[in-house]
């Protein structure tokens, strides 16, 4: 089997980057990561990863005139490392369609909210001042638009009566280290496949998907 080389995009500590490495580990994962790129030369992530032996590299997106020129920077270091495909782990800076186009199909990214809602920033912030009762995670093909592109995978939390952004942040942020490996099992797999705005095939179980057990509703 020939496992798809992948590059993690972070721009910071790279949390998700950690879940995905550590199932990357066994062989017959269908995808290796053989690359963490950073925007950001001194992104602890970077250090994180030099640590556990992968290659690293830095495209600082302060020295370009524009976006994209620095993507045909990042572009050369990626096509350097042979790389196949692309997920996304807290990479804050937007991409450009030129970038998005070359690797249409090839590039998830992971939202701290239940797409199509609250996509962009402080997601955790205003689904409480919205007084919903579920909110979660999506894992979900980059496309030109910010925070659209098929869904791959979604996972839910309780809204609690106590939650604050930050306690509330921190279930989901679990949550997406769940199923972040799991959308790129199905995807470097070959067990989905995309039509119009669709994911289909690969339906992962409910319990791999959906409440965490200790936040199970009560009968």
């Amino acid at each position: 089997m020939r496992r798809l080389r992948t590059a993690i995009l972070i721009s910071g500590r790279g949390s998700n980057m950690d879940a995905l490495i550590e199932a990357a580990r066994p062989l017959d994962f269908p995808a290796e990561i053989a690359l963490v790129l950073s925007n950001r030369p001194d992104a602890p992530g970077l250090a994180r990863a030099k640590s556990l032996g992968l290659a690293t590299a830095a495209v600082d997106h302060k020295i370009y005139a524009g976006r994209e020129e620095f993507e045909r920077s990042m572009q050369i270091v990626l096509e350097t490392y042979r790389i196949d495909f692309i997920c996304l782990a807290g990479f804050t800076r937007l991409l450009t369609p030129w970038f998005t186009g070359a690797w249409s199909g090839r590039m998830l990214n992971i939202h701290p909210a239940l797409l199509p809602s609250y996509r962009g920033l402080h997601t955790h912030a205003r689904a409480l001042a919205d007084g919903v009762k579920i909110h979660g995670c999506t894992v979900h093909f980059v496309v030109p638009q910010m925070d659209e592109g098929p869904i791959v995978a979604q996972a839910a939390v309780n809204v609690l009566d106590d939650d604050t952004p930050q306690t509330l942040g921190a279930r989901v942020l679990e949550q997406e280290h769940r199923i972040y490996p799991l959308a790129l099992r199905l995807v470097a797999s070959g067990a989905v496949r995309v039509k119009g705005n669709r994911v289909l095939g690969g339906a992962m179980r409910a319990e791999d998907v959906l409440l965490a057990p200790d936040e199970a509703a009560p009968p």
